[in-house]
Formats: C-alpha cells, structure tokens, sequence
C-alpha cells in the first residue's frame, strides 16, 4: 500500500520510537480489535506504525500526520518494513474543527503516541472530538505519553520536560490525565485503563460508550 513512497533518505530517526516499541505494543495487542483499520494520529517518523504492522499483520493501519516531511518518512519505513498492510498517510490535523470529516472509511480503533504534550489544548480537543464521531461503539482510543497525574507531576524528570516544553511554545505542556479524561467524556470516551509504562510515561485507554 505504500508503493510510490520515498526512499530511505527520507527516514527519519526517533530515538524514543526504538525504545518504546515494545511496550506500547504489548498494549495494543491487548486492547486492539482482531481485525479492522486503525488509524493513527500523528504519527510522527513512522517507527511506530511500520513495527505495529508488521507484528498485527491482520489489521490494517492508516497513519496520518500535518507535517509533509513527517509523512514522507513514515511512508520510507513503512516500505523499508516491507509491510503491505499499511495506507498512505492522511494529511491530518485534529486541531482543525472539521478533520473528521475526511475519514471515510470505517475506523476500528485509534492510536495517538506522544502528540497532545507537544501540542495545543486544542490538538488534544479536537483529537476527542474527532475520535467522538469516527469511533463506533465500544471502540478504543490508545494515548501514550507523560501525565500530570492529580495536577501533579510523577517525576522530577516529567516536570523538567514539561518546563522546557512550556518555554520552547507556551501553549504545550505536559497535560493532566484528569483533564483528558474529562475532555473525553464530554465525547462519550471513558478510561477505562491505566498503563505504567517505562520512562515515566503512561498508556491510557479509552473506551467508546
């Protein structure tokens, strides 16, 4: 599905992506449905979307990312993984009001990796939204990333991080899972898990009522 892609130039390297991999997907095998079309929101450099399709062979995956570059990348390691079972990636911003109106496709689960800290409020909102109207019932929405947990930080190393977000661009920030979870229930999304995950970061699923 990714033939036309560009080459290994077009690669991009997120050291983080290697080391997380493994338990981000030992996650997904859990919680994800046995078959359908997961799309994934921001998806960054791709690492991630070409390992999970290579190791979920039977669901189909549709990355998606704003940044032309971003997408390049992900479509060289999706064919550099040799993996047939993944879409080109969608120009997609969920900041946008009306994103989901360019899926028209059904979706049977959604996956976002470490975008709504490096974001606006609004990404995070709209992502809620967005996966509100896409998702059907019962349908999981996976986040990965450092939390706020009670309007605290969980480590000295995750309030650090969250300083030299806020002073690189004053609207990210390390969010407050309540906050999300909050926001997701104005979107018929409830938590339904809590992940600890290595590096102090979380895997938090949602669920579609």
């Amino acid at each position: 599905m990714t033939r036309g892609a560009p080459g290994i130039e077009a690669m991009q390297h997120a050291p983080a992506a290697a080391r997380n991999t493994a338990p981000i997907l030992a996650v997904l095998r859990r919680v994800l449905p046995p078959r359908g079309v997961v799309l994934e929101i921001a998806s960054g450099s791709g690492q991630h979307v070409a390992a999970f399709a290579a190791a979920l062979p039977a669901l189909d995956w549709q990355p998606s990312d704003p940044d032309p570059h971003a997408r390049a990348s992900i479509a060289a390691w999706c064919t550099h993984a040799g993996v047939a079972n993944v879409r080109p990636p969608l120009d997609l911003d969920t900041a946008v009001p009306d994103w989901p109106g360019g899926i028209a496709f059904p979706v049977a689960a959604m996956v976002c990796i470490n975008m709504i800290h490096i974001a606006p409020w609004r990404a995070c909102q709209g992502l809620m939204r967005g996966a509100g109207i896409v998702l059907p019932t019962g349908a999981v929405l996976v986040l990965y990333g450092p939390f706020r947990r009670g309007g605290r930080h969980t480590a000295a190393s995750n309030a650090a991080f969250d300083r030299s977000l806020r002073q690189r661009n004053p609207a990210w920030g390390v969010r407050d899972l309540d906050e999300v979870a909050a926001e997701a229930r104005g979107h018929a999304l409830h938590l339904c898990e809590t992940v600890a995950m290595p590096a102090n970061n979380l895997t938090v699923v949602f669920r579609r009522a």
